[in-house]
């Protein structure tokens, strides 16, 4: 990569210079990987025949299992990641940026090679995994969208946690009322919308800083959830903690493609909602006057409001969408994972919503596909445990935040949020 330096010649003159860099973090943290997938296989060989079953008993096409001996297998995925880190180290001594297919592609083979040395002797069930995947990313996404929009509109949203969990607890309270898990996610909506309307009014009005209000919210919102859920919910469970879920959908021939359609095309109606959020808000940020406007408050907003753009409206009326977005994601605890509402049910997820916006560099598209890496590592830690894989249980527990760590720290480089975000507006 190349950047633009400004000199002082002897006769005084400014003068720009050419300076290359390396990029070297991405490969560093491939060969890391590479190191460690080495020392695992050694120190604890594991020997016999690794299975996947990419086919459920529900598929209306079977395949075949896929049977594959361990150890050999595993040394040649291990080549060939030892090939892509070498081409990884010679692109960054080049000045080549690392190409994400490169990253991708190592990932996905170093994951492969993971599950075929905890798969020795055991099954590995594809569809069954990816689903599950699919599922645990649904409250992720939402809360990464929700992040997206309110730093893109100028306004950090650490309160993410907060509006999860205040939008689990409306949609279990007003589902159970109800009887309707519809009207239960209108008020995970509102619950959400409640915590950014505080989050807005604080960051923008009133000029707080916004890390700190939004810490705050979360602690605030844990405490009165689980108040009201002793005083409220758990005396009158039948009656206010039943609430009644959505039902899975399965959408014919779809549901039928081997290996994706059981996982994309047998969901519930969140997550056929989420499908649709990612694509209208990937598609309105970049090609609608919303979008344009909602992403000139966050980068320039003195340039916005010099062209008749109402600066803080804009931040406060996006924020209160992110909430709402947000709030989406809570109402899939209660209203399809959980059959009622638990004190701190989130459990931190809010955080890893955050993470995979910065790690999606404040795209939605990115940030979905980051959700749902998050979520794999989630769903990873339940089959390792299933197959009895000779790792602690403490190392498992671990899995999914050591994955946002390195995925944040290793891969995400050197990323620049929106040039506003987090800085007030004050009109002059």
């Amino acid at each position: 990569m190349m950047s633009l330096v400004q000199t002082q010649a002897a006769d005084g003159t400014v003068q720009l210079a050419t300076v290359k860099q390396r990029h070297l973090k991405a490969p560093i943290v491939l060969a890391g990987a590479t190191v460690l997938l080495a020392l695992l296989f050694l120190l604890v060989p594991r020997d016999g025949i690794s299975t996947f079953r990419l086919s459920d008993q529900s598929s209306a096409f079977a395949l075949p299992d896929v049977a594959l001996p361990t150890a050999s297998t595993f040394w040649v995925v291990f080549g060939i990641l030892v090939v892509l880190t070498v081409g990884a180290f010679l692109g960054a001594w080049t000045y080549r940026k690392p190409s994400l297919w490169l990253v991708v592609a190592y990932g996905v083979l170093a994951v492969f090679a993971f599950l075929v040395w905890a798969a020795a002797g055991g099954l590995v069930p594809v569809t069954s995994l990816l689903f599950g995947a699919v599922s645990l990313s649904v409250p992720l996404v939402f809360g990464a969208l929700g992040g997206v929009i309110g730093e893109r509109a100028g306004v950090v949203n650490v309160a993410i946690e907060g509006q999860l969990l205040l939008g689990a607890f409306s949609a279990a309270l007003l589902s159970s009322i109800t009887g309707n898990p519809f009207v239960g996610l209108v008020g995970a909506m509102i619950g959400g919308v409640l915590v950014a309307s505080v989050l807005a009014a604080f960051a923008i009005k009133y000029l707080v800083e916004q890390v700190i209000v939004g810490v705050v919210l979360n602690v605030l919102v844990t405490g009165l959830t689980g108040f009201l859920y002793g005083a409220l919910l758990a005396p009158n469970e039948a009656a206010l903690n039943t609430p009644v879920r959505f039902p899975r959908v399965e959408i014919p021939l779809l549901s039928d493609i081997p290996i994706i359609g059981p996982v994309l095309f047998n969901q519930t109606f969140i997550g056929y909602l989420m499908f649709i959020t990612v694509a209208v808000v990937a598609w309105g940020l970049y090609r609608t006057r919303w979008g344009l406007r909602l992403r000139a408050v966050g980068e320039h907003p003195q340039a916005a409001d010099t062209v008749g753009i109402k600066v803080n409206p804009t931040r406060f009326w996006n924020v209160l969408l992110a909430g709402a977005i947000a709030g989406m994601g809570g109402a899939y605890f209660t209203l399809v994972s959980v059959p009622q509402f638990g004190k701190d049910m989130t459990a931190g997820l809010g955080f890893i919503a955050l993470a995979a916006v910065i790690f999606g560099r404040w795209d939605p598209i990115r940030a979905t596909l980051a959700a749902l890496l998050f979520g794999f590592a989630t769903n990873l830690q339940n089959l390792l445990s299933i197959l009895k894989t000779p790792i602690p249980g403490e190392f498992m527990l671990m899995l999914p935040y050591v994955v946002t760590l390195l995925a944040v720290a290793g891969f995400a480089g050197q990323i620049k949020a929106p040039a506003a975000d987090g800085k007030p507006y004050i009109k002059s």
